[in-house]
């Protein structure tokens, strides 16, 4: 809908003064399409985040586990990875379309492929950054390999899981606004919805952005907040 001397916007109806002038950020719009626009999609956004920090962490932490047991394979898996973070994301996506079309599946693949590669180093990194007269002392207590594992060297491995985590979180949810031009699914779409139009909408633009930088402070605060939980240690200075 053209309005006389104004921009072009899209769907939005007549609505307020601001709205029609298409001014730098109108709360009103926000507040009348919370329900119907951002918070579906701010769901959807977590939702995609989640699912791909999830199922990456499982795979590093386990490809991780063989290589802290089994030193030969540590170097070929991290190449492996650095060479999955040289793929542009868009070009990721781009080559999965063909095999799983546009959906969920083909966002979710590149996603957990990239929370994957900041994982696994930094899992890698904790599990061999116990002190070699901790390990000679647990040894020493009869303690086993996998009490090893589990009573001394994960524990101590669990500052540096939780950094990988925070890098893993904050760029999947950067990648995954990217992403949102496969389909409708997370806070891209909006902004990629109003930049398909002749004069975009910048409030929609502006407000989609807006939340995708809340999303990823808010959660790597949270993150921040669980490491200080679980490594009180930290905390103190004490190593």
């Amino acid at each position: 809908m053209r309005l006389a001397g104004g921009p072009v916007i899209p769907n939005f109806g007549q609505g307020s003064s601001c709205v029609r002038g298409d001014h730098t950020f109108c709360w009103d719009w926000v507040r009348d399409h919370w329900g119907e626009t951002l918070e579906p999609r701010l769901i959807e956004h977590i939702e995609l985040t989640l699912i791909a920090v999830g199922i990456g962490f499982a795979i590093a932490f386990a490809l991780a586990l063989l290589a802290h047991r089994w030193r030969p394979v540590e170097h070929p898996f991290g190449v492996v990875a650095a060479l999955l973070f040289t793929i542009p994301s868009l070009a990721a996506f781009q080559l999965l379309v063909p095999f799983f079309g546009l959906g969920t599946t083909t966002i979710e693949i590149p996603l957990v492929a990239y929370s994957l590669v900041l994982l696994y180093p930094n899992i890698v990194a904790g599990l061999q950054s116990a002190p070699p007269e901790v390990l000679d002392a647990a040894r020493g207590m009869g303690f086993s390999k996998r009490q090893t594992l589990l009573r001394v060297e994960l524990p101590l491995a669990v500052p540096s899981i939780l950094g990988g985590l925070r890098l893993a979180v904050v760029s999947t949810v950067s990648i995954a606004t990217i992403a949102s031009f496969l389909g409708e699914k997370g806070l891209g779409y909006p902004i990629f919805s109003a930049l398909k139009e002749p004069s975009p909408f910048r409030t929609e633009i502006y407000a989609a952005g807006i939340l995708v930088v809340a999303l990823a402070l808010a959660l790597d605060a949270t993150l921040a907040f669980a490491g200080r939980a679980l490594v009180p240690w930290a905390r103190k200075g004490v190593a």
